[in-house]
């Protein structure tokens, strides 16, 4: 049984998902609203191929995450700031981002992040605002300009 690799390209309102199997071949494909339900219908009959699925890490990455996690998918948070923005591609929409993720994962190269538990989100959140919140408080005031 060949094993296969997911990548989920995340927006707001929609996604895409990406399925493409070890030989690089795209097996299947599908733009879906941003509903539990909706993903894991769509990924259920690959489920006992699926090597990994790679979630976008975007503002609201958190609610997939954790309900493929909790249905056991096994789930890897892929960091956009880590990767090459994609050179040599003619055509670049959300089934190409998302197949990216998954060629990124099957060629092992995937630059991942670190998935928080649930109950430590809200500490690392509130932190980050109060780091974002201490550098432009310690900017001081704007420089005057010469006369």
């Amino acid at each position: 049984m060949n094993k296969l690799m997911a990548g989920i390209d995340l927006h707001s309102n929609n996604l895409v998902i990406g399925i493409m199997d070890m030989d690089g071949k795209r097996v299947a494909s599908q733009k879906l609203s941003c509903k539990l339900k909706e993903v894991v219908g769509f990924l259920s009959p690959f489920k006992q191929r699926l090597e990994q699925v790679a979630v976008e890490s975007t503002y609201n990455w958190y609610w997939l995450v954790d309900g493929l996690q909790a249905l056991g998918y096994p789930v890897v948070l892929a960091n956009p700031a880590g990767m090459e923005q994609y050179s040599g591609i003619k055509h670049a929409d959300d089934t190409n981002d998302a197949f990216f993720l998954a060629e990124l994962l099957r060629l092992k190269i995937l630059p991942t992040g670190h998935i928080y538990d649930e109950q430590l989100r809200p500490v690392r959140d509130l932190l980050r605002r109060r780091c974002s919140a201490s550098r432009v408080s310690t900017r001081g005031p704007p420089a005057r300009k010469c006369r």
